[in-house]
């Protein structure tokens, strides 16, 4: 394979700290490597030329830390982010894996884990903006629900729009010059997961107090998953100014949600793609939310790493 396809920083791929650092767990099976540090996370993927890393607010400051300790963490990762001349260009909330989230969070029943919600998103964002992040994703990964007699859709609707409304004037009150990115999900882990495609949240964002600020993340797997082409929903989002933010992974039509190396699956489809976005002069990171697989090793998780970036720069070079 030629050098050209080695990543370079204006590459501008990212990963998330939960992508290279998950563990291989999965709903039958636990943890099968060890942690990774962030800095590690950091280093590493400098070496192998990647342009920044993304976060969670708890993939780096665990949920019940302490202000002292939040402190100690944000400082030391911020010291690796610069040493190796990284970026943060997004960050976004965990509202899904405490079991306080387990009806939702933006669109929970109980008004007080609709606060909560609130209260954590605005604490996070205040963590992105302070890292360097001016893209700011929400993906409802519990807004959803098993049966319809959990609530009226409408409401649920309603609810999300208040959240995102409110956190809007929060950016723009503490002048932060953030852009909001919604990412769509059919369904896992609820049954039924609220605006479910990027269609849907592209007509949701003209229903806000602000637009102009909130465009998609759309994913790869999560528009696959249902059998739909992700190829368009770009095309979509491209041509209506809204793609603020990308997630690019593998994914096999039907299955659960795999997180799969990039252009390890539709290799057709993912070369239309790479030229969609490299002919539209798309300017954002592309991001890979994809997982190594669970029989690798961290070793094998740094090669999962640089095949999808290599992978994108050999479409690319096929595309031009």
């Amino acid at each position: 394979m030629s050098d050209s396809y080695q990543p370079k920083p204006e590459d501008k791929f990212t990963f998330g700290l939960w992508t290279v650092g998950n563990r291989g767990r999965d709903p039958f099976g636990d943890a099968v490597r060890p942690p990774i540090p962030p800095a590690r996370i950091v280093q590493k993927l400098s070496q192998l030329g990647a342009y920044g890393v993304n976060l969670h607010d708890n993939d780096l400051v665990p949920i019940d830390a302490t202000p002292a300790q939040r402190d100690k963490i944000v400082k030391e990762f911020k010291k690796a982010v610069e040493d190796c001349n990284m970026k943060v260009p997004m960050a976004t909330t965990n509202l899904f894996y405490h079991p306080i989230f387990k009806d939702g969070a933006f669109t929970a029943n109980d008004p007080k884990v609709r606060a909560y919600a609130v209260r954590k998103t605005m604490d996070a964002i205040d963590l992105g903006y302070e890292l360097g992040a001016r893209i700011y994703v929400f993906w409802g990964g519990r807004e959803g629900i098993e049966t319809d007699a959990c609530r009226d859709a409408r409401d649920a609707i309603k609810r999300f729009r208040e959240c995102i409304n409110f956190l809007c004037g929060y950016v723009t009150d503490n002048k932060y010059g953030m852009k909001f990115a919604l990412e769509a999900k059919a369904n896992e882990p609820r049954s039924d997961i609220y605006l479910p495609t990027t269609g849907a949240m592209l007509a949701f964002i003209e229903t806000l107090d602000h637009p102009e600020m909130v465009g998609v993340n759309p994913e790869y797997a999560h528009e696959t998953m249902p059998g739909l082409n992700f190829h368009h929903a770009i095309a979509q989002a491209l041509e209506r100014g809204k793609l603020f933010h990308i997630d690019l992974n593998g994914q096999k039509p039907g299955k659960y949600d795999q997180d799969l190396r990039f252009g390890s699956e539709d290799q057709k489809g993912c070369f239309f793609l790479v030229k969609l976005l490299e002919d539209s002069h798309y300017d954002g990171p592309r991001h890979f939310d994809a997982h190594a697989y669970r029989t690798e090793d961290e070793d094998g998780v740094w090669d999962f790493a640089l095949g999808c970036m290599r992978t994108y720069n050999v479409l690319k070079d096929k595309a031009r």
